[in-house]
């Protein structure tokens, strides 16, 4: 579960990561609208791991598309954040279904779907929060569209910089996030039936969350959605990883969001500044160790993620158990969705056996 692989470790990426980090973290600080925070450090953040290596036009090319399909996703998520429940589901289902599907194109399309998945909760989840929470914030779809897109940008002038120094030249191919064969894969009955249950389970989860309007109850789709098996592919022990990550990442992003607590004024600002600096060097750890320890990957980006996604709702003592619960709930989904992958993967693999002797 925890076994590392020294030759996975990613420094000077995640170094690039946090150097660019820090540009929007301040301008945003300075004009006063951190708001947008979240959506340019996520567009940085995924665009870093979306990254696939290679020439520096190819990579350009790749991140410039999956820029734009993730503000499209941006503008989806923030325009019926404040819209009634229902939409909410209707949409985070409609968004994990198709990227559950994506592993008919190959492996690596997943794992970018995948990205775009987990960013359309989350950013589900902050809009949801500052229309029904912070109605004083201002919040502008626009603007977060904008802040997602310039996080992205941001990524390729840093690795093009990058690519001067180092001489012009290709960039190794890190190794895919969901590790195996990544050859087009046919949309068997199997594939297609796992992937409507998993954007099922994602809808439930946000119905939970978003109809009784919880308290912290955007934990359980964002838990659900890191922890949950993607596919019928990926393996039981990576999958498993997932799970654990996510409990992890929660953890540390329940106790560190109750630093914060019974404090006012200037302390409160200082603390919750601090508190953003250290989910962005989650984030950078994230980039760092992915190929090293997908369980504290997992983890990392579940406690960035969280810390970010809570800041702008006070935190106490008394929703801790909250937290705890909801987390509890998404991963409990999660395990449910690894459980029934093994029975659907049998299925697959009868199915294939079966075509295969009809060829033979």
């Amino acid at each position: 579960m925890f076994r590392l692989d020294a030759a996975g470790l990613n420094w000077p990426r995640a170094i690039v990561f946090l150097d660019a980090a820090l540009v929007p973290m301040l301008v945003l600080w300075a004009i006063g609208h951190e708001q947008y925070l979240l959506s340019a450090l996520f567009g940085l953040l995924f665009a870093a791991l979306d990254d696939p290596g290679g020439s520096y036009r190819h990579r350009a090319v790749h991140v410039s598309a999956f820029s734009l399909v993730g503000a499209g996703v941006t503008a989806l998520g923030f325009g019926i954040g404040g819209d009634a429940w229902g939409w909410l589901v209707l949409a985070a289902f409609g968004v994990t279904l198709v990227a559950g599907l994506a592993v008919a194109f190959e492996v690596r399309s997943l794992a970018t779907a995948l990205l775009l998945n987990i960013w359309f909760i989350v950013a589900l989840a902050l809009a949801f929060q500052l229309h029904h929470h912070h109605a004083r914030l201002t919040n502008h779809i626009w603007a977060q569209v904008l802040a997602w897109a310039g996080g992205a940008a941001l990524w390729m002038a840093v690795t093009f910089v990058e690519w001067l120094v180092r001489g012009r030249g290709d960039r190794p191919q890190p190794v895919p996030e969901l590790p195996g064969d990544t050859s087009q894969q046919r949309p068997t009955w199997p594939v297609i039936t796992f992937a409507a249950i998993r954007a099922a389970a994602v809808a439930g989860a946000c119905a939970l969350a978003f109809g009784p309007d919880l308290s912290y109850g955007y934990w359980i789709p964002v838990a659900t959605v890191i922890a949950m098996k993607p596919s019928l592919e990926q393996p039981t022990l990576v999958a498993a990883q997932r799970l654990v990550g996510a409990l992890v990442g929660a953890a540390a992003a329940s106790l560190l969001i109750l630093l914060p607590a019974g404090e006012t004024g200037t302390k409160l600002f200082a603390v919750t500044r601090g508190l953003e600096v250290v989910a962005i060097v989650l984030l950078m750890h994230a980039v760092a160790v992915r190929l090293w320890n997908y369980a504290l990957y997992c983890g990392a980006v579940a406690a960035g993620v969280l810390i970010l996604v809570s800041l702008p709702q006070r935190a106490n003592y008394h929703v801790e158990g909250y937290r705890v619960l909801w987390t509890v709930c998404g991963v409990a989904i999660g395990l449910g969705l690894m459980l029934l992958a093994s029975r659907f993967a049998g299925e697959e693999g009868e199915e294939k056996d079966t075509d295969e002797d009809e060829e033979t």
